[in-house]
Order: structure tokens, then C-alpha cells, then sequence
């Protein structure tokens, strides 16, 4: 049976002490886990995180995103270097947070356009970038998974048509792929038909409403989406990934211009809401 976890970006991109409460609080709640951004600098905050989970016995899942100045796809070697170092260290406060899963759009650099058409070489580099940091992952205990964002954020990887056949030329079996509903939303003709096709690759699945606000409250057909998952035997995390503008900083830069719903109705709304949702989806209990 998959585990239903929250993703703190509705709050912040940078975990700290601060933040512990409301772990505290979606504990209460009953979901399973958290999601965690890697905007914190201080490798000390992924190790008391590490410590309250163990108390709270809360499972975590890692996201990252990377930069034009470590960009993967990038045709200059210095910048594709610069991307290896940057997914190490975020493997490293990944491990160092109690995680095993470090999800991302990390292919190639976030809302990073060359306004030309797409070059097979570029997939070719980020491929390369990516066995090194799957190599990397693997001595860590860690999976990376890959996340395909709307052509709004990212023009490499918009499909899973695309993004199945980039795991695949990477062709490494700590680079896997994940499934977001919010951008499936918008690049995929069919969620259950995007969803069959990456189910050989797929490892993680974010539940995102269409306006990034409370699932349930939008048009997200989830059903379908659970299904799908249920039919393909998806036993992994789900994630409700939510957007705020309680950190302005992060809001601004993925142009989040205003509040799409509450951020604790999200939590608990869409926690009734997904619970009710995976329960009618057919999953089969865990082993």
C-alpha cells in the first residue's frame, strides 16, 4: 500500500527547528511522512531532522532542483562538473536527513531556456552527469528520481515519453523517475495512459492539484490517477505537493503570485480527501 506523505514547500524551502511543530502537527493528522526542499545550507539541520522523524516514527523524501550554473544538459564541461558536486552534496544532506529518495527536475537547469530546438546532445550530457551522481547515490543508499515539469519550467524533459527515454539512456538503476499530476495536467494527453508508460522506471509520485492548492478543490482527476497507479502495482511514497507564498523568495522564483488555498486546509483537506481517494483506488496491501 503506498504512503501518503506532505511536502513542506507549502511553507518553506529551507528546513530548520522552526519547522518542527508543524511536522509535529501532520503527524497528528496521520500522514506517514514528510517531503523536504534542499534550500538549507547548514548540514546540521538535516541531522536533528533526522532525529525528530525517528521519534515521530515519520518517513522522508527529498526534493532539489538545480541552477544554470550546474546544469546537466549544459555544453560547457565546467558547468556539467559543477552539477556533479551540487548533486553530491545534495546526496550527502539526503542521507544525512534519514532519506533514501531524492526527487527532482535535476536533468537540466530549472526555468532555463535556450529558445532553440531540443539537441540530442543535451540528453546525452545530462545522461552522463547522471550516471556519475547515480554512481554516487548508489554507495549512498540513495535513488534519484526524475521529474518531468511543464514546458513553462523545463523544455527537456515536459513527457514521460521523454523522461522514461532519459532514465533509460542513462541506463542506470539508481536513476529512476517520478509522476507528477500537476504537470501531467498539462503535457499529457491521458494521466493513466502517461502513468502505464512510465511504470517500468517509476519510483515516486507527487499528487498535485492543478492550481497547486488544496487536492480535491480543483479539477485533478485523481481517481484516474490512482487507479492507474493501483494498476500497475505502485507501492511507493505519494506526496502532496502544494504551493504558497509563505516563503516569498522561493515563491518568486517558481512564480507563485498568490495564495491558491490555506495552507494547514490543504494539509488536512487534502489528506481526507487523498486518503478516501487511494482507499477506492484498488491498491493491494503491502507484503
Amino acid at each position: 500500500m503506498p504512503k501518503l506523505g506532505f511536502n513542506l514547500l507549502v511553507w518553506t524551502a529551507s528546513i530548520s527547528d522552526d519547522y518542527f511543530p508543524h511536522i509535529e502537527r501532520l503527524k497528528k493528522i496521520g500522514y506517514d511522512g514528510i517531503e523536504i526542499c534542499m534550500g538549507q545550507q547548514d548540514a546540521a539541520a538535516y541531522t536533528r531532522l533526522k532525529a525528530l522523524l525517528r521519534d515521530l516514527d515519520l518517513g522522508l523524501t527529498c526534493v532539489t532542483i538545480v541552477g544554470a550554473e550546474a546544469n546537466p544538459a549544459s555544453p560547457d564541461k565546467a558547468v556539467r562538473a559543477k552539477a556533479v558536486d551540487v548533486l553530491k552534496w545534495n546526496i550527502d544532506r539526503t542521507v544525512d536527513a534519514g532519506a533514501t529518495l531524492l526527487c527532482g527536475p535535476f536533468h537540466s537547469a530549472f526555468a532555463t531556456f535556450t529558445r532553440a530546438d531540443i539537441q540530442r546532445e543535451e540528453y546525452e550530457r545530462s545522461a552522463e552527469v547522471l550516471r556519475v551522481a547515480g554512481d554516487y547515490a548508489a554507495q549512498a543508499g540513495v535513488v534519484l528520481a526524475l521529474e518531468a515539469l511543464n514546458r513553462f519550467e523545463c523544455y527537456l524533459c515536459n513527457t514521460m515519453a521523454q523522461l522514461r527515454m532519459l532514465v533509460e539512456l542513462t541506463g542506470h538503476p539508481n536513476v529512476r523517475a517520478m509522476f507528477d499530476t500537476h504537470h501531467a495536467n498539462i503535457e499529457e494527453k491521458s494521466q493513466a495512459a502517461a502513468i502505464q508508460h512510465i511504470a517500468p522506471v517509476l519510483v515516486h509520485v507527487h499528487l498535485s492539484e492543478n492550481d497547486r492548492g488544496t487536492p480535491g478543490a480543483g479539477h485533478i482527476d485523481f481517481a484516474a490517477a490512482l487507479s492507474a497507479l493501483a494498476g500497475v502495482g505502485y507501492d511507493g511514497w505519494m506526496m502532496i505537493e502544494a504551493f504558497s507564498r509563505s516563503d516569498p523568495g522561493f515563491a518568486n522564483a517558481i512564480n507563485v503570485w498568490r495564495e491558491f488555498s490555506p495552507a494547514w486546509d490543504i494539509a488536512e483537506s487534502g489528506h481526507r480527501f487523498l486518503r478516501e481517494k487511494i482507499a477506492a483506488a484498488g491498491f493491494r496491501a503491502s507484503a
